[in-house]
């Protein structure tokens, strides 16, 4: 009988595991970001709108916040602009503030979700009050609770690597504090080509969360969050967003997915499968991060 119970469970695993070895299952594009221009200089909207929302000069997107930074439409497609640290007035004709630029969305109802979008970084830049940073480059939010609590997965840094990190309140990384949920995994940044980038995130039976980034149908790294370090997962619905640092990059066909609840079986089966490289860090590893990102 429990020979039996065991092949059981092991054939659940293994279909489990066959399930999960392409791309998740998906229920409905939940949103579609757009990227037109509301404004002069082809403006979407930028820090100034979200800092003066009354202001009848304020440029605003029915889709995005960007409480640092400016958002331009080209050809469809969202871009930083060429990044500088000047704060942009009403249309950021005099400057864009890019070079810290924070973007998410209105919406934060978004929970089990797949982002998916195209990516272009045409190259990083410094400036005067940005110095050049090792992880300089273009990450995306997750989970986005406040500018304090949240997921962020890196995918492309100046240093040449990628890593999955949360964010909790409270420290020196712009009040908040960064614990790495993976290992700084190598990948050189392909500047000037597009990228087809995805990262997902749902939550798991036990209350952990999965995180997961890819590249194309590559997947690149992944991380449960248990809660064993930077306290409990967040497991809360929020926002989902970009965050680049001195970088001038476009994005294009930015769309989320639903994805399920994952099963038992499939977070189990995920665990089996996983590489060493993707595996959640190692106890030295899972520390606060000293710098901010």
């Amino acid at each position: 009988m429990a020979s039996a119970k065991n092949a059981h469970a092991a054939a659940l695993l293994l279909a489990a595991a066959l399930a999960g070895c392409g791309a998740p299952a998906k229920t409905a594009t939940l949103f579609t970001g757009r990227f037109c221009s509301m404004g002069p200089n082809n403006l979407v909207t930028n820090e100034f709108a979200y800092w003066n929302p009354e202001d009848r000069t304020s440029v605003v997107s029915p889709d995005w916040e960007l409480s640092s930074g400016s958002l331009f439409s080209v050809r469809g497609a969202g871009w930083t602009g060429i990044p500088d640290d000047k704060t942009p007035d009403a249309c950021s004709s005099n400057g864009n503030n890019s070079a810290v630029f924070r973007l998410t969305t209105r919406r934060a109802d978004f929970e089990n979700v797949e982002v998916s979008f195209r990516l272009l970084n045409r190259g990083l830049h410094d400036t005067p009050t940005t110095p050049r940073q090792p992880y300089d480059g273009v990450h995306i939010f997750l989970r986005y609770q406040t500018e304090y609590h949240l997921y962020y997965a890196s995918i492309n840094r100046r240093e040449g690597t990628i890593v999955i990190k949360k964010k909790v309140p409270g420290g020196p990384s712009n009040g908040g504090t960064y614990y790495e949920l993976t290992p700084y995994v190598r990948r050189e940044v392909p500047y000037g080509k597009w990228q087809d980038i995805r990262a997902t995130v749902r939550n798991n039976p036990d209350g952990s969360v999965t995180i997961e980034l890819f590249s194309g149908s590559r997947r690149l790294v992944a991380a449960t969050d248990t809660g064993r370090v930077g306290g409990p997962p967040i497991t809360n619905a929020g926002k989902v967003g970009l965050r680049t640092d001195n970088a001038d990059a476009l994005f294009g066909d930015f769309i989320v997915t639903g994805l399920p609840a994952r099963t038992a079986a499939a977070a189990a089966a995920g665990r089996a499968r996983r590489p060493a490289a993707e595996g959640a860090a190692s106890a030295a590893r899972l520390t606060a991060a000293t710098g901010p990102g």
